[in-house]
């Protein structure tokens, strides 16, 4: 029997890129800490007024699960809000545009699961925002 635990003192956050007027987003890198073969997940932390790149992958599917604050989707094209609150879970298919955003005054958290994982990145399109 194989399995790891991962405690919230393991987590290692990185600041992402992000325009200097915008509000940051932070990203903690599960996979390899975790010992993923197949599959590929981060944990999120959006700052108040953060938003994501709009992208859309080839081949993953992602699921997304809210572990505080509403998370502020845009999916499709065009683009089509959908918040989803603490608790909620969201499932994107490949090839559909997706991004995300904080509009609310808290921390957002979301986990982000994908499958299968992509060694070749998102191919970025124009902000929804």
């Amino acid at each position: 029997m194989a399995f790891r635990v991962i405690r919230p003192d393991e987590l290692e956050w990185t600041r992402r890129p992000h325009e200097p007027e915008e509000a940051p987003r932070h990203v903690a890198e599960l996979s390899e800490l975790a010992g993923f073969a197949h599959t590929r997940a981060n944990v999120w932390r959006y700052e108040p007024g953060a938003k994501g790149r709009r992208h859309k992958h080839k081949l993953q599917e992602e699921t997304f699960v809210v572990l505080a604050g509403t998370l502020s989707m845009y999916l499709g094209d065009p683009p089509e809000r959908q918040d989803v609150p603490t608790g909620g879970l969201i499932h994107v298919e490949p090839g559909t545009p997706l991004q995300t955003a904080n509009h609310g005054d808290e921390d957002l958290l979301v986990y982000a699961y994908g499958t299968p994982p992509e060694s070749e990145h998102a191919e970025i399109l124009d902000s929804a925002l």
